[in-house]
């Protein structure tokens, strides 16, 4: 069956199944309970959760999902930034999943676990929980997001009663929205006027790449008004504005030109903390490689965003042959995102080694290709070749202000290339 008729399938609901469903062994796959578990309940675990019951539903394919998470709730990264600046509170952007367990778990076929996962076993197919529960699948969704990487960075600090733990939350990435949101935010409205607030930016792949960039302009417009003699530091590992640089670029050099300074080619190497209020950042300027610079930089705040890498539980279940070289990404088949080492295995989202931003909506789309993919293997058939995908991004550089562009970016999952995606932007008139 091809994409169009298996479309039309999921269109017309119950009455198309058994077009779908047209061969002894597709109708015996079928009738077999379909026990899909999901690790990671953000914008692409849950998604896949309940696309898997919902076109699963219309095929009248008896499809089971256990989603779970350490979390009983998510806070979204999205909009986060707004945090920082008072738009916007922590609460606003916390979600639990009772909706979506009531809406697509008829039956109890779709529960939400709040629980680490302490094991996978791809052999057996069960994934151990640290609340004692062995949950057994018949495919395995693990969607777990992004973990940071401190080990290229020396962190040191003058405070003989200081731990790395307390550095690192005195040093916020942010970059996972909860309590470093806050804390960032603390730090910013207790800054002194006209000290410096520093903002690292990690080699790509990294999550959201337009995301430093708008945070730190939001942070200059709201130091206009809350610290008009302060800075925003970037100090960006990358050789460019690795998102929307045209936008970024006027916004740096025009509207909040005053308020920041951008540094390209900044390897970060360490940061000492001498106190709460003074701490310097080295960096290697490697403007020329071939002659890297050693530079300091001193600043009251650091918001300071590491490496990155594939969250742990997927590096862990994937460490042998399904990560990249590095072992910092989940290697997959972009045609359904199953392992490319271990069967059965799907990874979505943040963790992956793609060409495809790592970003909220990409999520959610890859989210939908895997489900539709699993329901087409379950099925006896194959995944579609050529699944498409579409983000968008509303990107702020001022707090205020319209909007002048409106983003569309697509790329198709058999091509290794991806279109930068031209975002909306909010840029003041005056």
């Amino acid at each position: 069956m091809d994409r169009r008729d298996f479309l039309k399938a999921l269109s017309a609901g119950g009455a198309a199944a058994p077009t779908l469903l047209a061969s002894t062994t597709e109708n015996a796959k079928a009738a077999t309970p379909i026990n899909v578990v999901i690790v990671g309940g953000g914008m692409a675990g849950a998604t896949a959760a309940k696309y898997l019951r919902y076109w699963g539903a219309k095929l009248k394919m008896d499809v089971r999902v256990t989603l779970v998470d350490k979390n009983a709730k998510y806070v979204s990264c999205i909009l986060s930034n707004g945090v920082l600046t008072g738009e916007r509170t922590l609460g606003s952007l916390t979600f639990g999943y009772d909706k979506l367990v009531t809406n697509y778990g008829a039956n109890g076929a779709l529960r939400f676990i709040a629980s680490e996962v302490t094991k996978i076993d791809t052999t057996a197919k069960t994934v151990s929980l640290a609340n004692g529960q062995t949950l057994g699948y018949t495919r395995l969704i693990l969607a777990p997001g992004i973990d940071f990487d401190y080990s290229s960075i020396a962190i040191s600090w003058a405070d003989p009663t200081m731990t790395m733990q307390k550095a690192l939350d005195a040093l916020p990435h942010a970059w996972k929205a909860g309590p470093q949101t806050t804390v960032l935010q603390q730090q910013l409205a207790g800054m002194t006027n006209g000290n410096r607030l520093v903002l690292t930016i990690p080699r790509a792949p990294y999550r959201c790449p337009p995301g430093p960039y708008e945070r730190a302009c939001v942070i200059a417009d709201w130091m206009k008004l809350k610290k008009p003699a302060s800075k925003v530091i970037i100090l960006d590992a990358n050789p460019k504005i690795m998102a929307e640089p045209v936008n970024f670029g006027k916004a740096f050099a025009g509207i909040h030109k005053n308020y920041i300074e951008y540094y390209p080619n900044m390897q970060l190497q360490s940061v000492y903390i001498a106190s709460a209020k003074s701490k310097t950042v080295t960096v290697s300027d490697t403007t020329d490689p071939a002659n890297p610079v050693t530079r300091t930089v001193g600043a009251e705040v650091v918001n300071l965003i590491p490496p990155m890498m594939a969250g742990q539980v997927a590096r862990n279940a994937l460490a042998n042959g399904g990560l990249t070289a590095d072992k910092r990404w989940a290697l997959i088949d972009e045609r359904s995102y199953e392992s490319s080492a271990f069967p059965g295995v799907h990874i979505i989202g943040d963790s992956i080694s793609s060409k495809q931003p790592k970003a909220g909506h990409v999520g959610n789309q890859e989210a939908k290709v895997c489900a539709d993919a699993i329901l087409r293997l379950e099925s006896g058939l194959k995944p579609f070749d050529a699944p498409v995908t579409n983000s968008a991004c509303f990107t702020p550089i001022t707090i205020q202000g319209p909007i002048s562009a409106i983003p569309r970016c697509r790329s198709p999952r058999s091509s290794s290339a991806w279109t930068t995606c031209s975002t909306r932007s909010r840029i003041a008139t005056t």
